[in-house]
């Protein structure tokens, strides 16, 4: 079984700074609405939580 790792931090209301082994990211948004989220390794993605079981996300891949 590999070893993980992964911690999250509350930088301010609505921004969190997340840390796992190969990478890290930046998530904006809080509680209801939309929440982006960019990523060192150029991955950005927005998702919205929808009512219900329900939402949406897409995700983009920086061109390399």
């Amino acid at each position: 079984m590999p070893i993980t790792f992964r911690k999250s931090f509350r930088i301010f209301p609505g921004v969190r700074l997340n840390i796992n082994r190969p990478s890290w990211s930046i998530t904006l948004g809080a509680g209801r609405g939309p929440r982006h989220t960019i990523s060192s390794t150029g991955r950005r993605t927005t998702s919205v939580d929808l009512p219900g079981p329900f939402g949406w996300r897409t995700t983009r891949n920086r061109r390399r």
